[in-house]
């Protein structure tokens, strides 16, 4: 089981930048498929970005492909969302998701409901 912590939301101009991290606990951390979400008032959530075990596969939603970069350390235990150029409508609470998962993945890392574990989120607000 492991257990995931966000920090890094905040308040941010549009066309600012904000990092997020997710900090897991446990030994496994590297076995783990990583993936955030982020859900707005009123709406469902969504994908954002997901990243392997490794870091050598990268997933991103269309809406941020371009602006957002997800990496990992695995010696930090350590997931990142580095979000570049935000807009508006990139506010929302931004979710941390894990799961067992050793491969390169493929588009069901898309999928909120293939994840196991989340974390309590972290707010971003972005002000225009």
């Amino acid at each position: 089981q492991v257990q995931l912590v966000e920090s890094g939301g905040g308040l941010v101009q549009a066309g600012g930048s904000l990092r997020l991290s997710c900090a897991a606990s446990g030994r496994t951390f590297s076995r783990y498929a990583m993936g955030w979400f982020r859900q707005a008032p009123g709406k469902e959530r969504e994908f954002v970005a997901a990243i392997n075990w490794s870091g050598g596969s990268t997933y991103y939603a269309d809406s941020v492909k371009g602006r957002f970069t997800i990496s990992r350390d695995n010696a930090k235990n350590t997931v990142y969302l580095q979000m570049n150029s935000l807009k508006p409508e990139d506010a929302a609470v931004y979710y941390c998701a894990a799961r067992l998962h050793l491969g390169s993945g493929g588009d069901y890392y898309r999928t909120r409901t293939w994840y196991e574990y989340w974390g309590q989120g972290t707010q971003v607000t972005v002000s225009s």
